[in-house]
């Protein structure tokens, strides 16, 4: 092959991988701001919405937590192509059965489908390795987290607007982008990875567990995947319980939260897409990772707090910064592993955050609906029985924002801890030079 074919193959791999990218998370998008909702239809409560939502989120994460490290494996011997296009097919799909969905059994169902399906953005990450040299990485991951905010611009706003048709009309509007994303690969998708770096399928590396493995093969890897654990963990206070969130405290409705969510990932995609790489090359991916976890936690915190609505739509622009995050963890880990395992350690890195996000849904939804009404399994109600000394304690539990402090402590812990385990593989690296 010439250098030529071999440019313009790369740049076809390239545009397919940022629209497709788009594609799918304008269809996942648009059906954030009115999914809760049609819960909220079924359920007859704000409340109640949020800890089934939560467990929707839950269902999605477990799926993916199952699926991720096979299909991470099964890329890694039969290319990284058919696993994408057969992801796209089945996400249009599952679309459609959400969209006809008469009971909340039909949507767990939907969830429990999208969660099998959207486990392939492991292996556009290990497509994004296979085409990229590990000292751009960062940037070309930066790259991949623009394509998302921008499809995270789209979607909650066509969500938002589609939404005020009917709850349902959304989700067929997402089936549609997906047909396309599929469509469109089938045509110009190259495939990335060669036959002779191909790795054959083990169940002993496919398996959840399995796929864990590789993250201990090095002290860093682990700490690295503790960070990734715990970011994830986070971020899941937004699938959780933002929308319900905004709902209550500021009485907004699919259209609000659509713009809301709109602005927030043209920052992102500012950040990820512009931002990232200059503050790479300036600080490098340690200290660009730790600015990210920072920004996020002081962002979380401010949306917890903020008295009105125009404080918490400046808290998006601190928390902008957490994108700066995810793209150096992820170029911290790839150097740590060789060309054939890219696919492994993504599937492990989707079965970490999968845990997370199996267990954070649940966690954040139980406190969202105890700080908005229940009693946190009786400790608000002891602690109102210990005097008027335990009155902050009580306020401070029935806080609807109490979800985003205890997300912003996470964030602030996974820096710490990122800091720490960065900074000794930093020297370890040094030493072997």
């Amino acid at each position: 092959m010439s250098l030529l074919t071999r440019l313009r193959t790369k740049r076809a791999a390239l545009a397919f991988i940022f629209v497709t990218a788009v594609l799918d998370i304008v269809a996942m998008g648009i059906i954030i701001p009115v999914l809760p909702q049609l819960i909220v239809d079924f359920v007859g409560s704000n409340a109640e919405a949020g800890w089934i939502n939560g467990v929707f989120v839950a269902l999605w994460a477990g799926m993916q937590f199952l699926c991720s490290p096979v299909i991470g494996s099964l890329s890694d011997q039969y290319g990284r192509r058919p696993v994408i296009l057969i992801s796209c097919a089945g996400l249009s799909i599952d679309y459609v059965l959400m969209a006809m969905a008469p009971n909340l059994w039909w949507l767990a169902l939907g969830r429990i489908i999208a969660g099998v399906t959207s486990s392939s953005f492991t292996t556009i990450y290990a497509y994004m390795a296979d085409i990229t040299a590990p000292e751009r990485r960062a940037r070309a991951y930066g790259l991949i987290g623009a394509a998302f905010s921008g499809g995270f611009v789209l979607g909650p706003v066509l969500g938002g607007f589609l939404g005020e048709f009917g709850p349902r009309v959304p989700f067929w509007f997402a089936a549609g982008l997906s047909g396309v994303a599929f469509l469109y690969g089938l045509l110009v998708l190259p495939e990335s990875l060669p036959a002779d770096k191909r790795m054959r399928f083990s169940w002993r590396r496919a398996n959840p567990v399995g796929a864990l493995i590789l993250l201990r093969r090095h002290s860093e890897l682990s700490g690295l995947a503790v960070v990734n654990f715990l970011l994830y963990f986070a971020h899941h206070v937004f699938s959780a319980v933002f929308v319900l969130y905004a709902a209550l405290r500021f009485g907004w409705g699919p259209k609000e939260v659509g713009l809301l969510l709109a602005m927030v990932g043209v920052l992102d995609m500012a950040v990820q897409g512009s931002l990232t790489g200059q503050v790479v090359s300036r600080l490098g991916d340690r200290a660009t990772m730790i600015l990210g976890l920072a920004g996020g936690t002081v962002g979380v915190a401010l949306m917890g707090w903020a008295p009105s609505a125009w404080v918490f739509i400046a808290a998006m622009l601190p928390n902008a910064l957490w994108g700066l995050a995810m793209p150096t963890l992820q170029s911290l880990m790839t150097r740590r592993v060789g060309d054939d395992e890219q696919g492994q350690l993504q599937g492990a890195n989707m079965s970490v955050a999968s845990i997370a996000g199996v267990a954070s849904p649940l966690f954040f939804g139980w406190i969202y609906a105890s700080s908005t009404g229940g009693d946190f399994g009786g400790l608000a109600r002891l602690a109102a029985g210990l005097g008027d000394w335990a009155a902050p304690l009580v306020g401070a539990l029935y806080d609807p924002g109490l979800a985003f402090y205890v997300a912003a402590g996470i964030l602030g812990l996974a820096a710490l801890i990122g800091w720490r385990v960065a900074r000794r593989a930093e020297r370890e690296e040094s030493v072997i030079a």
